[in-house]
């Protein structure tokens, strides 16, 4: 085999690789709206975020030093803050308030423009240009997404809103800036010391919380805290960064549009929800965007 041939081959290998861990990134994190629903039947929203973060990140500690991970270069700093607001800060939080008023599904109006904003916002951040049937096809998914939980949700502005426009351009520069760092660190050192450098304000969350909220645990409670807090904001994000490390931040992204549809079957298999007849022409849209996104330049 040619030289040529053999990094080919490798580039092939590190491809699916990487495209098989961003998915089962967007799988794990399918689970996080049905699992904050869970979590605030045993906590409230407050609370419920910062035990979450809190949880995490002493996890998150423990893991850096068992294996005696090194501190991040300086320059490596600023990323990692934009990583915790994005990620760790904003985006439990106002997911866990607009679920407070909103539904599952129209809750996922934000995870159908997540992929998209990522793009967009990693684009300007690298100075890549993904090609043309990129943006279309990244496009139309993104608006399929959106006008399928709108029309279910019947439309319209409110506050859960507001806090999911605000989750969704947050999280998507903590997700195009952690996917730029996981390709100089591994991709659990980022959520690993995002969660750390954020432990000040979540443990001020959970101390809040615990202060002015009522608790009324229950076992779904605390299986839903647990998800969130061991899955959704850390072990979730080793395949997700590593996956966005090895195929790109744009193209990885695109995967997550699969997310709302999965967290659709989710709500109505955990939730009882009822699932709408429009979904599974909107999953067939969605993953022929996705298939177009995958095989275009980015």
């Amino acid at each position: 085999m040619r030289l040529d041939d053999s990094a080919i081959a490798d580039r092939a290998v590190a491809v699916r690789s990487g495209t098989a861990l961003a998915a089962l990134g967007v799988l794990a994190f399918s689970f996080t709206f049905p699992a904050t629903v869970w979590a605030l039947k045993g906590f409230d929203p407050w609370t419920a975020t910062g035990l979450r973060s809190v949880l995490a990140a002493l996890v998150a500690g423990t893991c850096l030093r068992l294996f005696r991970v090194p501190l991040p270069r300086r320059d490596q700093w600023r990323g990692l803050a934009v990583v915790s607001l994005g990620c760790v800060l904003a985006f439990p939080i106002l997911t866990t308030l607009a679920l407070t008023t909103s539904s599952t599904a129209h809750s996922a109006v934000v995870i159908g423009l997540l992929p998209l904003a990522t793009a967009v916002i990693s684009s300007k951040l690298t100075g890549n240009r993904p090609s043309r049937r990129f943006w279309l096809a990244a496009a139309v998914g993104a608006s399929a997404v959106v006008v399928f939980t709108v029309a279910q949700s019947g439309g319209g502005l409110s506050t859960a809103d507001l806090f999911l426009f605000g989750a969704l351009v947050l999280c998507a520069f903590g997700y195009a800036e952690g996917g730029r760092l996981a390709r100089e660190m591994a991709g659990w050192h980022v959520i690993a010391w995002a969660l750390v450098m954020a432990l000040p304000v979540t443990g001020a969350f959970a101390v809040f919380g615990l202060a002015t909220e009522p608790l009324h645990v229950t076992g779904e409670g605390i299986v839903g805290l647990l998800y969130v807090a061991l899955i959704s904001q850390f072990g979730g994000f080793f395949a997700w960064y590593r996956g966005m490390a090895e195929i790109g931040v744009a193209r990885a992204s695109q995967l997550q549009l699969a997310q709302p549809l999965l967290t659709l079957v989710w709500a109505v298999l955990l939730l009882g929800e009822h699932l709408p007849a429009a979904a599974p022409v909107t999953a067939l849209i969605v993953v022929a965007c996705i298939v177009v996104t995958q095989r275009s330049r980015s």
